[in-house]
Parts: structure tokens; sequence; C-alpha cells
């Protein structure tokens, strides 16, 4: 793999034989300040795919960090390993003091495969490690915020295709309703929508169902995407929008808290052929981040969330523009992100956490 290619302005290779840490931190841009992204736990099969896969979200951050109007870069970190077997506090803090050693270049967060407490240890290391537990003045759980995000992302999306935002009346298709998803179905229901769920956890659709007993079930993505929605939602996995399920796919928008779900880049012109309007990814599920970069300055939920709700006004703007210029959505938000960076950052410097 040509690192030097792909743009990132540093990539940290960590080893620690005593606790057999290994990991990968990736910096893509400090252009607008300190790159802030999760550290991902998870059983890469190579290396080469850990640097891979680090390098992609890195720079997916920067484009989320600067579309949500933060003064903040993009970077990611991979911990290679199984997070239920071999996550150990000795892995954890040693991870913790090469986050610290980069001296606030970047600000690490939780991601798949790590949680709130998993910061908490690597915080004993490090200044630098955020989305913290609330008990020590962190954030607590972001995806409660992420999903009011995608909410405020789907009421852009349906102000746009149906001249109102609302959901209401609406049939939204969840796949994947895990704590994001979750979160995302008590919105809809509380603005009125008829909603269809699945998940590859039988549990958490029974959670849903509880909650929520008009809640229809489906049994797996593969039926649900089939079904007549007006809404399609992936909140699981990312690559979730292959070109076999494009090309079945019954719902007019998409707009999920799944991060990359184009499984290529053709995909996002595919959509825009059928009449699907896309919400980019990174776009609406920004909440989370939002959230969790709230909580450099003494964590407030109320400030937070206000922020986030701008998403619907950068959603809007985003569809108005793809409308405007004949491109696809992702086409149009990677546009505005970009130029931020480049208005912008082209006179920021570093700033590091007090």
């Amino acid at each position: 793999m040509d690192v030097f290619a792909s743009g990132a302005e540093q990539v940290v290779f960590c080893s620690d034989p005593a606790s057999g840490l290994r990991a990968v931190i990736a910096v893509h841009s400090t252009a607008l300040g300190p790159a802030l992204g999760g550290t991902r736990f998870h059983p890469y099969a190579t290396e080469d795919e850990a640097v891979a896969d680090a390098l992609r979200l890195a720079r997916a951050m920067s484009y989320k960090n600067s579309l949500a109007g933060l003064d903040l870069g993009g970077g990611k970190a991979v911990v290679i390993g199984d997070p239920r077997t071999d996550k150990t506090e000795a892995r954890l803090r040693a991870y913790g003091r090469f986050v610290e050693a980069l001296g606030g270049r970047y600000l690490t967060a939780c991601d798949v495969g790590t949680t709130n407490a998993d910061l908490d240890v690597v915080a004993r290391e490090t200044r630098f490690a955020h989305g913290r537990s609330e008990v020590y003045g962190g954030c607590g759980d972001s995806s409660v915020l992420t999903a009011f995000g995608v909410f405020q992302g789907m009421r852009a999306a349906a102000q746009h295709r149906w001249g109102e935002p609302t959901l209401s009346g609406r049939t939204v298709a969840v796949a994947g309703v895990g704590k994001v998803g979750g979160w995302l179905v008590d919105r809809l229901v509380a603005d009125g929508a008829d909603v269809l769920v699945t998940d590859v956890d039988p549990a958490a659709v029974d959670r849903v169902l509880a909650r929520h007993p008009g809640v229809e079930a489906v049994a797996d993505t593969a039926a649900l995407v089939r079904r007549p929605a007006d809404v399609y939602a992936p909140c699981a996995l990312g690559g979730a929008l292959d070109d076999a399920t494009v090309a079945v796919l019954q719902a007019e928008v998409v707009c999920g808290g799944a991060n990359n779900q184009l499984a290529h880049d053709g995909i996002a012109d595919q959509l825009t052929a059928r009449g699907i309007l896309y919400a980019p990814d990174y776009l609406v599920n920004a909440g989370g981040v939002i959230q969790v970069e709230d909580e450099r300055h003494g964590f407030s939920f109320a400030r937070a969330e206000a922020k986030a709700a701008g998403i619907f006004d950068v959603a809007l703007r985003v569809f108005q523009t793809a409308a405007t210029e004949g491109v696809s959505p992702a086409v149009a938000a990677d546009r505005l992100a970009e130029e931020r960076i480049a208005s912008v950052g082209r006179l920021a410097t570093i700033r590091l956490p007090r």
C-alpha cells in the first residue's frame, strides 16, 4: 500500500509487545484544527487491511468535521484484535501513551469495538481522549445525538422531496436497530411515521417492539429493501448500498446512521439515476461527533443538541445545491466540505486542547 499517495498527513504504527498492542493512527488533515476521530477495535486479517481502513476512515472524518462546522481535522485509529477477547487495560493504556505522544495532533474517541468506559482507561495515559463516561464529565453515549442528527437529515430530505419537514404518515424502513437505530425509531414514532425494522440481533428488534408495539419487524435486510417505503435508513454496517441493493430498493429517500454506506463511488450516481434522494452519511450522522466535540468545552447536552439541529439546514443546502448543479448529493456534500477546508483551513493553525 502506498501510504504517501493516500493524502494523509501522518500515519503512526503503534507496537507495544508487553501488552500486545498493535494499532495504526491515521491523521488525514489538521487544516481546520486537531484531527478528531474514534478508535476502532477490530480483528483485521492483515496489517494492510488495518492501514487501509484507518486511512479511509480518517479522510471521512475530515469531511464530516468540516461539514459539521467544527474547527477540527480528521483522523482515525484502529487497534488490531478482537474486542471481546483482546481488549485489556494494559493494551488500552499503551494505546493512550501513543495518543499522548502526538501532543494533540490527534484526539481520540469511541468507535466500533470501543466504549465510553474504554476511553476512561485510555484517558489515564493521555489528555486527548474524549467521548468519556458522564461520571468523569464526559458526553456519555454519543449515539443519542447521532440518531438526532439522522432524524434532522431525514426531515430535510422530506422537506426537499415532499415539501414538509416531517415523517408523519410516511413509511420508514430501518436496517439495524442497535443504539443509533433504536434511538432513531423513537424519534420516528414520535413524529408519526410508520416504521419497519430488521436487525441480525433478534434481541435488538425485541427491545424496539417492546417500546413500540406498532412497529413491524421484517425478516432481514434483503426483504426490507424490497418493501415499499418512503425512506430507507441503513443504520448497521458500511457498504449497505451496493449494486444489488440499489437495483431493488423501493424507497424514495435514503438517510441512515451507518458510516460509509456507498459500496463504491458509482452508487451515488445509480441512486440519482433511479430518482432516489441520498442523504450523505457523513453529513447526517455527524451528531455524534458534535456531541463528542462539545466535551472539550465542558459538556452541555443542550448546547450540543442545538448545534446538531443545524444538520437540517446543511442537508437542505446540500440537496438544493445538488439539484441546481445537476450532481448527486454525495458530490455536493464533498464540494461544500472541501470549500470550507480550503477557505478556512489555509489560514488555520493546529489549536491544541487546553
